[in-house]
């Protein structure tokens, strides 16, 4: 697992860059607020409900929640299920929307 700032991710996404966002937090969370991330919360990624991510397991993943620690915990999930290149995203949505809401 490495890590990311919402600088830079804001960056690679203002730069058109072709990414894979993760968010790991709850359908009503998401609801209230969003980065446009794929939503697949962590207790599904703790069932190994991951069947729509399976092809990403070489590709980078960026994974982000409200405030780094379930990112964190998600990261770590899917590189033990064999995932080469996961990403936490520090502070989380929290982060994103105290710099850019």
């Amino acid at each position: 697992m490495t890590e990311i700032t919402v600088e830079q991710l804001k960056a690679r996404m203002d730069a058109g860059e072709k990414i894979y966002l993760l968010d790991v937090r709850e359908p009503s969370e998401y609801a209230e607020f969003n980065i446009g991330a794929h939503l697949i919360p962590l207790g599904n990624i703790q069932a190994n409900a991951i069947d729509e991510i399976e092809e990403l397991r070489d590709k980078e993943v960026i994974i982000h929640c409200r405030s780094g620690k379930r990112s964190q915990t998600a990261c770590l999930i899917l590189e033990q299920y064999g995932f080469t290149n996961t990403v936490n995203v520090i502070g989380g949505v929290l982060a994103w929307q105290e710099k850019y809401a």
